[in-house]
């Protein structure tokens, strides 16, 4: 079939797209902006991408007249200003026009399950969406999802963070509200088994894994399954917002974010039915399950993709890889350059694996530091680390950076600043071949200010620019990186 995939580029558009491809089937790949995609998938005679833009409605007129089914895999809800109720149906309502002028005959979308009576604010949302699918005149096959668990989700990677990260959590009453998690595996393969099948046009679906859990008992499983002893204290007295800002200082979630998944966690996330086994028969996997796989693929460095790899509008325009082209005119600079004899690639090396577990390499509790005040301020902190300890794509996250620009043949890696600051930054490594007393690495911060309080910002830090830039810049020349040791 041909089928047109919406949100390809984010945490379950990329997992789909390869398992569809295996099927045979030829792909439109909708995203706002391809230079972020097509690193990611398989870029084969049966893939087609096009720049569209579901809020402004920009590009749908793009979209193949003879698409015979589409996945709506899209939302906003990490809107800063709250306001994604509005955008998610006036994207529904550009992408059922655009889609109700083809011969679609079936529109997947997944959603969150809402059987609750008051439903939250980003449940609510979602079950508008629905409604406006279901106006089109293409049927639509709703499957509702509660918490999904894999590497790279939203919901594992909060999991991990809160588990992790603190030996006692003092929590507020919204963890003994009960989940029906759902492994990844499970949901994809619903997403693909759904599709084609006439008996589940027009319905929605609950689907969902064989447990049910509070969140404090998904926080505890995950503890005893990595060995980790953890207590939790409930307390009655953290107010929603209270818990968003802990929520946002103790894991990578954006307050944003954290302000619609706590809201969202009053509600019971429960299947009412199982009708899907009888469209698509077979047992899901339980929680413990799902953990084990996505602990397998982490260990394995092979994380397909993260919720990470979604933009949040808050702190970039989904045009940011316009930003590759660093500015000359109204800029500020600090540049590193240190000639070296060491072997070019395993400088490369460690340029690649800079962030994350490993770190900055020089001075890194003051990155930390830095990531920290981020975070107090409402922005993204460092605690996204990164998609993969051994490679780098362009548009990953990497702390509170994402990747503009990533060529290992030309010897350079260019980031671009995602936390809040009073102007744009940029943070480029570079290595140069062409002096002939050895290779040179040349570093390069590069900051636009805003204003007056753009550049009093960035004199306030030049005195420390100038010792952490150039630090990290021969640690990136001297460091080691520890070798594992082989089993016998």
């Amino acid at each position: 079939m041909k089928l047109l995939i919406t949100g390809a580029n984010g945490y379950i558009g990329t997992r789909l797209i390869p398992l569809l491809l295996n099927e045979g089937h030829d792909l439109v790949c909708m995203v706002r902006d391809k230079r972020r995609f097509i690193q990611k998938v398989d870029l084969s005679e049966h893939v087609h991408i096009i720049e569209a833009d579901l809020i402004s409605g920009k590009g749908l007129d793009q979209i193949p007249r003879d698409i015979e089914a589409a996945y709506y895999l899209v939302h906003s809800m990490s809107s800063p200003k709250g306001d994604f109720s509005d955008t998610e149906k006036t994207s529904a309502e550009n992408f059922s026009k655009a889609m109700d002028t083809t011969s679609c005959k079936q529109v997947i979308f997944l959603t969150g399950i809402v059987n609750d009576i008051k439903l939250s604010k980003h449940l609510s949302s979602r079950l508008a969406v629905e409604d406006v699918l279901n106006k089109s005149k293409i049927p639509c096959t709703v499957l509702r999802a509660a918490i999904i668990i894999g590497s790279g989700s939203a919901s594992f990677e909060i999991i991990r963070d809160l588990t992790e990260k603190l030996p006692i959590m003092v929590a507020p009453k919204w963890v003994l509200t009960r989940c029906q998690p759902i492994g990844i595996r499970d949901v994809l393969r619903y997403l693909t088994g759904i599709l084609n099948k006439e008996e589940s046009y027009g319905k929605a679906f609950d689907i969902g894994g064989p447990d049910i859990l509070t969140y404090q008992q998904m926080l505890l499983i995950y503890a005893e399954s990595r060995n980790l002893k953890r207590y939790i204290l409930n307390v009655p007295f953290l107010t929603p917002k209270l818990s968003s800002y802990w929520l946002n200082l103790v894991t990578s979630v954006p307050f944003s974010l954290a302000s619609s998944l706590v809201e969202s966690m009053k509600n019971e996330v429960i299947c009412h039915d199982d009708h899907i086994k009888k469209i698509i028969p077979g047992n899901c996997l339980t929680y413990r399950e799902s953990l084990k796989l996505a602990f397998v693929k982490i260990e394995q460095n092979s994380i397909v993709s993260s919720w990470k790899d979604a933009l949040n509008r808050g702190y970039l325009e989904t045009t940011f890889m316009n930003q590759v082209k660093v500015p000359q005119n109204g800029t500020v600079s600090s540049k590193v350059k240190i000639i070296f004899k060491r072997n070019t690639n395993e400088v490369l090396d460690n340029i690649w694996g800079i962030g994350g577990n490993r770190g900055w390499y020089y001075l890194n509790f003051l990155w930390k530091l830095r990531g920290f005040a981020d975070k107090v301020v409402g922005g993204v902190g460092m605690r996204r680390g990164r998609r993969s300890p051994i490679s780098l794509l362009a548009g990953d996250t990497l702390d509170f950076w994402r990747v503009l620009l990533v060529d290992k043949e030309k010897r350079r890696l260019l980031l671009y600043a995602e936390m809040k600051l009073p102007g744009e930054a940029w943070l480029e490594f570079y290595i140069d071949k062409s002096n002939p007393s050895g290779n040179t690495l040349i570093q390069t911060a590069t900051f636009r200010p805003r204003g007056l309080w753009g550049r009093l910002y960035w004199y306030a830090m030049w005195p420390f620019h100038l010792f952490i830039f150039k630090g990290m810049a021969n640690e990136l020349i001297r460091y080691q990186p520890k070798l594992l040791k082989q089993n016998p």
